[in-house]
């Protein structure tokens, strides 16, 4: 199987390590440090037991005129429609495409650039972080679930086939909307909390005061679900994000990710996304409203944060901004 991902991140990169051994897999990035590593020392992992190993690689910064049975993209958010657009040149005639990205709307954006009967949306409980260009570190682990659309049955089997071949946990379900809703709720009580308190998921279920924000946040989100008449799975929601919290326990959160190293975060697909359709619904989401808020904060004053500093050095102040 001819595979494209399009996103070398920490998931990108991760899934192109597994599926590697299996499959013809490259990578698509406009990062050209992160292709240079990866094309001279091959794609590190660093696996969750501990070990090291490189696995070769192909890794693209220009698509070329290749043809992809599956695309999988793992871009961040704002950059599915480049994605998509992408995809619908570099797809074969009979192939997939695959988002595994979070948050909503991504699914859509993919279906405008390839047709309904082409495009796929699944969820991922495999969690990975971007050490350094070309090195990745598996930091999590835990099922995948691709949604099936009408007559894609046969071609998802074989996708799911492949993957559980390269110990990527996959099962095939039906219910596209409770896929998303499912992993949006984990989302919403895990990534803006993670990113602004910069700290581990684990601490979330551990701290009361964590705690306690994580349960408002996924109540909010369940009672919008419900008013779209979304069916999530059985049992509290509360209790399976906190379940999430401990299987990723020392993995840092995409949107912690992103706030480290300055760039812009996926909040207005995830905590944002549950705030607007709560106000379409007439549904208050005060906490999710104000942690998107409070991360397009943390975004907009990212060059003026106040660092860190030992008794013995002189704090570099940044100056505050001026209005124009």
């Amino acid at each position: 199987m001819e595979i494209l991902i399009i996103g070398a991140g920490a998931m990108g990169g991760l899934f192109a390590t597994l599926l590697a051994p299996h499959a013809r897999v490259r990578l698509l990035t406009t990062n050209a440090d992160h292709a240079r590593a990866i094309n001279g020392q091959g794609l590190i992992l660093t696996a969750m037991d501990g070990s090291v190993g490189a696995t070769p690689v192909t890794v693209l910064t220009e698509p070329g005129d290749l043809r992809a049975d599956l695309v999988l993209i793992c871009t961040k958010s704002r950059s599915t429609e480049a994605a998509a657009a992408t995809a619908r040149w570099l797809l074969a005639d009979d192939g997939l495409v695959l988002t595994l990205q979070n948050g909503l709307g991504n699914l859509e954006r993919l279906v405008a650039a390839v047709g309904a009967g082409r495009a796929v949306a699944g969820v991922t409980s495999q969690a990975a972080m971007l050490l350094a260009p070309g090195h990745v570190r598996h930091a999590g682990c835990g099922p995948t679930v691709l949604g099936c659309g009408p007559g894609q049955a046969g071609q998802l089997a074989h996708v799911a086939d492949l993957f559980n071949r390269a110990s990527i946990e996959t099962r095939v379900a039906d219910n596209v909307d409770a896929l998303l809703w499912s992993k949006l709720i984990v989302n919403a009580g895990i990534n803006g909390l993670a990113a602004l308190l910069r700290v581990h998921n684990g601490v979330l279920a551990l701290v009361p005061e964590c705690e306690t924000l994580l349960a408002e946040a996924v109540a909010e989100a369940v009672a919008v679900a419900r008013a779209l008449h979304i069916d999530l799975p059985a049992g509290r929601q509360v209790d399976r994000v906190k379940q999430v919290c401990g299987l990723t326990a020392a993995n840092r959160a995409s949107m912690l990710q992103d706030v480290l190293r300055g760039a812009p975060t996926e909040i207005d697909a995830i905590n944002g996304a549950i705030a607007a359709k709560g106000q379409e619904l007439g549904i208050p989401t005060p906490v999710n409203q104000l942690l998107t808020r409070l991360i397009k904060a943390l975004e907009a004053t990212a060059s003026h944060r106040i660092e860190p500093f030992s008794s013995s050095t002189s704090p570099q102040e940044t100056p505050c901004p001026r209005k124009s």
